[in-house]
């Protein structure tokens, strides 16, 4: 399959971007060094473009009880302005993807989806739209920039007249942004460092990525790439789909228990309620390593007998904290906060301990 290019594939390759394969797109990975770019985004202010996610329009008198039926979080409880973080359980207690839903109005919403996904979640909304919502996959034409950091507000606020120092988390508004009208920035993003995310049309991209770069000068800004972007959300312990969370992962195991609302029906509500009364097997926790070790994807997590007790489904080096950390699902007994596990790491037991999220502290 030919890999998709996002909007602005030939600016990053100017700016010396290292461009590897990532959900079917050719994207950035790094353009100085993960550790350089990771310590930007936590001190100063960083943009990432993250184009390469999915975004549909949900329009009609039904498209509420749409998402309702589909999601498991309550979109009933949205205002105009406000984004929710939701899952789309899937039939066999797993997860479809993960999402956010912008409320833009009564009978409007955008739902942005991961990029790995695209396709099998516009199946997915489709399939349940039974009453005749108007359906739109804008993921082709769209560009998104996450612009995250300490500093942004200050490098943003002269390119727009929104009030960007007053926008809460996980609101949005739109407005005009960089002399480009009906853009959405929001308040939501994937670093724990704050900042915003700011969609726009593809022909608006370069002309906005511009003005970023320019406003954001004198405060630092670089281009942040995917390897950042990982290091950064795991520290905050945020799921990464097909990672951390998937088809086969409850969103219960997962602590997504807080968007599970069962005061509503949803896809497979009776049997992940079911399971919530009766009690999950496995949770997935955070980590940090009490020896000098890296965790990785898949390694093994035992107890101190040596006993496969769970696995890894993320893992790094820290750059903020100096030491290994990650996330993976480990049996009930051994997921709350101080609990000594061991990772295996090329057949030697290092031992780690479970830690309350996030796993870097403020």
């Amino acid at each position: 399959m030919e890999l998709k290019k996002i909007a602005l594939n030939d600016v990053h390759e100017a700016l010396g971007a290292k461009m590897v394969p990532f959900a079917g797109y050719n994207m950035p990975v790094r353009y100085s060094s993960d550790l350089d770019e990771h310590n930007t985004v936590r001190n100063a202010v960083g943009i990432f473009d993250v184009s390469h996610m999915g975004e549909f329009m949900l329009r009609g008198p039904k498209a509420l009880d749409l998402i309702q039926h589909i999601t498991s979080n309550d979109a009933s409880k949205l205002a105009d302005g406000k984004v929710q973080y939701s899952c789309f359980p899937n039939e066999e207690g797993g997860i479809v993807d993960d999402l956010l839903v912008y409320r833009l109005g009564e009978e409007e919403y955008m739902l942005v989806v991961n990029a790995s996904n695209i396709d099998k979640d516009w199946a997915w909304v489709n399939k349940y739209n039974t009453e005749g919502v108007e359906l739109e996959n804008i993921s082709d034409e769209m560009s998104l920039f996450a612009v995250q950091g300490p500093k942004t507000v200050e490098a943003l606020q002269p390119l727009t007249k929104l009030d960007l120092a007053g926008m809460v988390y996980y609101t949005f508004d739109k407005g005009e942004f960089a002399g480009v009208q009906d853009v959405i920035v929001s308040a939501t993003g994937y670093t724990g460092s704050g900042g915003f995310e700011i969609y726009v049309k593809n022909e608006d991209a370069k002309k906005v990525f511009e003005a970023i770069m320019e406003a954001g000068k004198e405060h630092g800004i670089k281009p942040i790439g995917l390897g950042a972007r990982d290091t950064l959300r795991l520290e905050m312990g945020f799921c990464l789909y097909g990672n951390d969370i998937n088809d086969t992962t409850s969103p219960l195991e997962a602590g997504l228990g807080w968007i599970t609302k069962f005061d509503k029906d949803f896809t497979n509500a009776a049997n992940l309620k079911a399971q919530k009364e009766a009690g999950v097997k496995r949770k997935l926790v955070g980590f940090e390593m009490l020896e000098k070790a890296i965790p990785r994807a898949h390694y093994e997590i035992v107890n101190e007998a040596g006993e496969q007790i769970g696995e890894v489904t993320s893992g790094t080096m820290s750059p903020s904290m100096g030491k290994g950390v990650g996330l993976g699902y480990v049996t009930t007994e051994y997921s709350k906060p101080g609990s000594e596990v061991f990772v295996r790491v090329r057949n030697k037991d290092m031992k780690a301990q479970v830690v309350k999220l996030p796993i870097l502290k403020k």
